[in-house]
């Protein structure tokens, strides 16, 4: 398992915008398909977005679509969800997650590796 360690999670007002970085602690970094997930209270945790190995692929739930943008540096072994226009709904636990490279899923269970969240908070 690779470990990951998520930052970037804060307070913004709707509309606003937050980067997440997700650093990973394995070197061959392009082993892995990345993704982040989210969990608000209450509610189980859900797909946001996923990057393939190369980063030549994307994949994003339907919510954030057009509004958040998933990318990686493999030069810093790092994963970044970029959150423009931002909403109340937004709001929630956000986590970095790691799956084999030759996985290429939204489910949570096609990821092995977690981080430990980092809180994002949207005020209307």
């Amino acid at each position: 398992q690779v470990q990951l360690d998520e930052s970037g999670g804060g307070l913004v007002q709707a509309g606003g915008s937050l980067r997440l970085s997700c650093a990973a602690s394995e070197r061959t970094f392009t082993r892995y398909v990345m993704g982040w997930f989210r969990q608000a209270p209450g509610k189980e945790r859900e797909f946001v977005a996923a990057i393939s190995w190369s980063g030549g692929n994307r994949i994003y739930a339907d919510s954030v679509k057009g509004r958040f943008t998933i990318s990686r540096d493999s030069t810093e072994n790092t994963v970044y969800l970029q959150m423009n226009n931002l909403k109340p709904e937004d709001t929630a636990v956000y986590y970095c997650c790691a799956a084999d490279r030759t996985h290429w899923g939204t489910s949570r269970s096609d990821f092995g590796s977690w981080g430990q969240g980092t809180q994002v908070t949207v005020s209307s």
